[in-house]
C-alpha cells in the first residue's frame, strides 16, 4: 500500500510519515500543494494523509490561509483515484466557544460563526469540500478534529503549547500560562494519531467524521501539565504567576471519544507519562 504525507516534514508530519515509512509532498521536498503539477502525484497513492496547512490564525493574513488550506486542500481531492483513501487533518478549533458548553465535546458541538479564525473557519470550509468529493470520486474520506496532537522536536519545525512548555523548561525560561494554568486540555501522542490513521484505513467505514484527542483520561489543566512535565523530566520549570496571558476560547475542551471508539475501535494507546517522556 503506497502512503502519501502531504507536509510531511512538518511537526506532526515528520513522525506521521515515518510511521507509515511513506512519501512526502511539502514545501521542503520542493512539491507544494498549490501546484496543480505535484498535486497531481497524489492519483499514484492508495491513502493520502492531509496535514500541510498554513496554521496561521491572523485576520491580515486571511487570503492566503484560505488560498493554501481550501484551494490547496481542492488540488488533491481533484486527483484522488477510485477506492483511495483521503485522511484530513482538521482542529477542534471549528467548534469556537461552544465547545465550553460540553464537558466532553462530541461530534453533534455546533460550528457556526463565533469569532473562530480564518485558520478555523478555512479547516471547516475545506471539511465539505472533503466530503463532496470524496463522494463525486469515489474514494473513502475521513475528517479528524483534531484535540492536542503532541510530538517531539524535529529540526525546523514549530512545536504547540506542549513543545513549547518543554523547551522553555529544558532551557530554564520563564513560562506565562494562558488563563493562570486553569484551562483543561486533553493530550494526543502523534504515534496515536497514526494509529487513528491506521484504524481507519482498515476499517469498513466509507466517510468518516472524529473528534479525536487524548479524552478525559489524558486529560489536565495547563499548572497539571507543566507539574507532570517537570516529574517526567526531573526538571524544574519557572512560571512567572504575575504576569498570565489571557485565557483561550474554548477554557476548556476535552474530547469525547464515543464515536471514534464505536466506529474504528480506537482509543488512545500512549499514557501522558509515557508520551511526555519521548519529548525530552
Amino acid at each position: 500500500m503506497k502512503i502519501l504525507v502531504t507536509g510531511g516534514s512538518g511537526y506532526l508530519g515528520t513522525h506521521v510519515r515515518e510511521y507509515f515509512d511513506a512519501d512526502d509532498l511539502s514545501r521542503r521536498a520542493n512539491l507544494d500543494i498549490l501546484s496543480l503539477e505535484d498535486a497531481a502525484m497524489v492519483k499514484d497513492y492508495d491513502v493520502v494523509i492531509h496535514l500541510a496547512a498554513l496554521l496561521d490564525k491572523s485576520q491580515g493574513n486571511s487570503g492566503n490561509i484560505f488560498l493554501t488550506n481550501v484551494e490547496g486542500t481542492v488540488n488533491l481531492l481533484r486527483e484522488m483515484k477510485e477506492g483511495s483513501v483521503f485522511i484530513f487533518a482538521s482542529t477542534k478549533d471549528v467548534y469556537g466557544r461552544f465547545a465550553d458548553n460540553f464537558s466532553q465535546v462530541n461530534e453533534n458541538c455546533p460550528t457556526l460563526f463565533a469569532g473562530q479564525s480564518p485558520l478555523e473557519w478555512s479547516k471547516l470550509i475545506a471539511e465539505r469540500y472533503v466530503e463532496y468529493y470524496a463522494n463525486a470520486r469515489n474514494f473513502r474520506s475521513c475528517i479528524f478534529r483534531l484535540s492536542t496532537v503532541y510530538a517531539p522536536m524535529t529540526e525546523y519545525n514549530t512545536p504547540n503549547f506542549v513543545g513549547h512548555f518543554v523547551d522553555a523548561i529544558n532551557k530554564g525560561e520563564r513560562l506565562r500560562l494562558p488563563g493562570g494554568g486553569m484551562p483543561v486540555r486533553d493530550l494526543l501522542h502523534v504515534d496515536d494519531l497514526s494509529k487513528a490513521c491506521e484504524a481507519f484505513c482498515d476499517s469498513i467505514i466509507r466517510n468518516g467524521l472524529y473528534n479525536i484527542g487524548g479524552g478525559i483520561g489524558n486529560t489536565l489543566t495547563l499548572n497539571e501539565l507543566v507539574r507532570k512535565l517537570e516529574e517526567v523530566s526531573g526538571l524544574q520549570a519557572v512560571v512567572d504567576e504575575e504576569n498570565p496571558l489571557p485565557s483561550p476560547t474554548p477554557q476548556n475542551y476535552v474530547t469525547d471519544l464515543t464515536l471514534i471508539t464505536q466506529e474504528l475501535g480506537w482509543k488512545p494507546d500512549i499514557g501522558l507519562t509515557e508520551g511526555l517522556k519521548t519529548l525530552f
